[in-house]
């Protein structure tokens, strides 16, 4: 997949941002709040975006929101430790997933398939992580032993990883639908 021009890499970037910024205060959604869509942020951003100097900033701007929830917004701090240090390593799980399938990206289904089960391996890696760090090394946990971890990974994973692949299947079919009515466009200039 060709890389975004200026303008539409702005644009998307922009929209990306302001999603982060709708979805990041209530980590689980509600009525009012949609799930946070970080994860699925990270490997759009790789996927779409690609630069280096991008996903520098988009990091920045999660832990500015995060900062702010707590800060202002009467979020528990229960997850701010040691553990935290390690979200930028799962966000790049993402990300670098994300950009390594846009080179294989091209106008076929299956490359859009393929950014699905992409996304999919990227998530449960980067749940993982982000788990397994404030699992072991947040200190929350007097007396941490493997299956405790493993049945804390089975309770909060799939919920994460499905709400990380549910924004991602939205945005993928929003992408074959734009290639579909572009593609159409030249052909009806011609018949015009």
């Amino acid at each position: 997949m060709k890389a975004l021009s200026g303008s539409r890499f702005n644009a998307l970037w922009l929209v990306l941002m302001a999603m982060m910024i709708a979805t990041r205060f209530k980590h689980f959604g509600d009525v009012l709040h949609l799930p946070d869509a970080s994860m699925a942020i990270f490997f759009l951003g790789g996927l779409y975006l690609r630069k280096h100097w991008a996903f520098v900033v988009m990091v920045l701007l999660s832990i500015a929101l995060d900062w702010i929830s707590i800060s202002y917004a009467g979020v528990s701090s229960f997850c701010i430790t040691l553990a935290y240090s390690f979200l930028p390593l799962a966000y790049a799980v993402l990300w670098y997933a994300g950009r390594w399938h846009a080179l294989r990206m091209d106008g076929r289904a299956m490359s859009l398939v393929a950014a699905f089960g992409v996304a999919f391996v990227a998530a449960c890696v980067s749940f993982a992580i982000s788990n397994g760090s404030f699992y072991w090394l947040g200190g929350r946990y007097a007396q941490p032993h493997m299956s405790e971890y493993l049945a804390r990974l089975w309770q909060w994973g799939p919920l994460f990883v499905r709400t990380t692949v549910a924004y991602v299947a939205v945005a993928l079919v929003l992408h074959a639908g734009v290639a579909r009515i572009a593609s159409s466009l030249p052909a009806r200039a011609e018949e015009a």
